[in-house]
């Protein structure tokens, strides 16, 4: 790997390592500080690399130049009196044994800071958007640019929302380690949210630039089994969460056709789907089995389960509709409620479906309208037309747009005694 493609996948992989290792060190109030130790050292190694060629163990010397440059730091007097003085009883004592202790970036310690910063940056008293926010910067190594484009703002909107957070983190003194019980059960809830928010984004981005975008979805995954490395965190709902990720990854090569349009679950290439996926989202399910635990994340691991079944039996469907019951009933949704009514045109017919999607209502979401259009396609089809064309005019992307376009160029090309209207 050349230079230039080495250095931005060493940052990708290795920026939230030290990050978190020298947050973890420094503490919650001087993350800004280990982010800009991190960055300089991978602007050090783009400067030294381009004169003296790659070295041989890279990840090695990252990991060298951080920790110097961290005790350089350290060394600084005047970083010493304003920031770590006045917080200390014994602030010689303190500052010695810092300096002359090791930063330990040994693979455990990495791991627990890792783990250790997903719960500080998803603390309740942080807004939801800013810990996924932090997420993206501080454990996904992503840069504002990136950030801006997946919550559809610039940069500066970026850069302020993150500042506050930070802030917000230092003003409580939040602490860079796990929760004790019982607010660890609490806790967990808050970060199996934000990883779920993260795959989301990148399971069906609403950036609208790509529809699709794999890095976030695996990045959500490592996430996820940081958790489950941990015994601690080793919880049902955890693996749950994981299994739902895998089968839903199985399928991202079928989802999107050479030139990148979506393709939609009925037209995919089933060949295409990670049968290596659907083995570990499977893994992780049983795993998930263990206690008596039941989470939304167990329920949709389960519909997700039926869907990387291949076959279009009826055994499939009656699951898939099952599971919808069961989770409309622990934890409401319009959107799985949505959902919920395609399943129930696999059992019961698109007539019957029909009179239970009207019931929602959902007049704001085009989803709603596809779904509508799906279901009257073949019954009036002049009906399904109006339908799509009212999806089309409330749809947030151009492969929303495309997708719905497909569709009403199917209609057109119906024949007439397959349109009553």
């Amino acid at each position: 790997m050349e230079n230039g493609e080495l250095i931005p996948h060493l940052f990708r992989m290795e920026y939230r390592k030290i990050v978190s290792v020298l947050a973890k060190y420094f503490g919650s109030p001087h993350i800004d500080l280990a982010e800009d130790i991190a960055s300089e050292t991978f602007l050090t190694a783009t400067q030294t690399w381009g004169i003296n060629g790659i070295p041989v163990n890279p990840a090695g010397w990252l990991y060298a130049v951080a920790r110097n440059k961290a005790i350089n730091q350290l060394k600084r007097n005047a970083f010493f009196e304003q920031s770590i003085a006045p917080e200390i009883k014994s602030t010689q004592s303190l500052f010695t044994s810092m300096v002359e202790s090791d930063i330990d970036l040994s693979p455990g310690n990495i791991n627990d800071s890792q783990l250790q910063m997903i719960f500080c940056i998803c603390h309740p008293s942080l807004p939801r958007e800013a810990q996924v926010g932090l997420a993206l910067r501080i454990l996904c190594g992503f840069g504002i640019d990136e950030i801006a484009t997946a919550f559809l703002t610039n940069r500066e909107t970026i850069n302020k929302r993150l500042q506050r957070a930070k802030q917000k983190l230092r003003e409580l003194e939040i602490a860079i380690a796990l929760p004790q019980e019982p607010e660890m059960e609490e806790r967990l809830d808050q970060v199996l949210t934000t990883i779920y928010l993260l795959f989301n984004e990148g399971y069906y981005s609403v950036s609208g630039q790509q529809p699709i975008r794999r890095e976030l979805c695996f990045e959500a995954m490592r996430l996820c089994y940081l958790l489950i490395e941990n015994q601690q965190t080793n919880k049902p709902r955890v693996n749950a969460l994981l299994s739902l990720m895998c089968f839903h990854a199985s399928r991202l090569d079928a989802r999107t056709a050479e030139n990148g349009e979506l393709i939609l679950y009925d037209d995919q290439d089933q060949s295409l789907w990670n049968s290596d996926l659907v083995s570990k989202g499977a893994y992780f399910l049983n795993q998930a089995a263990s206690g008596s635990d039941l989470s939304a994340y167990h329920l949709q691991a389960g519909i997700a389960y039926w869907h990387t079944q291949k076959k279009d039996t009826a055994e499939k469907w009656e699951n898939i509709l099952q599971f919808y019951n069961l989770l409309l009933q622990l934890e409401y949704s319009p959107i799985a409620a949505m959902n919920r009514t395609y399943a129930l045109s696999k059992v019961h017919g698109k007539e019957f479906a029909i009179k239970e999607a009207e019931k929602l209502r959902l007049e704001e979401n085009h989803f709603y309208y596809i779904l509508l259009g799906e279901l009257y396609t073949g019954i009036n089809n002049s009906s399904a037309r109006v339908y799509f064309e009212k999806a089309r005019e409330l749809a947030n992307t151009s492969a929303e747009k495309q997708i719905i376009g497909v569709k009403l160029d199917k209609l057109d090309q119906a024949r007439p005694y397959n349109n009553s209207g």
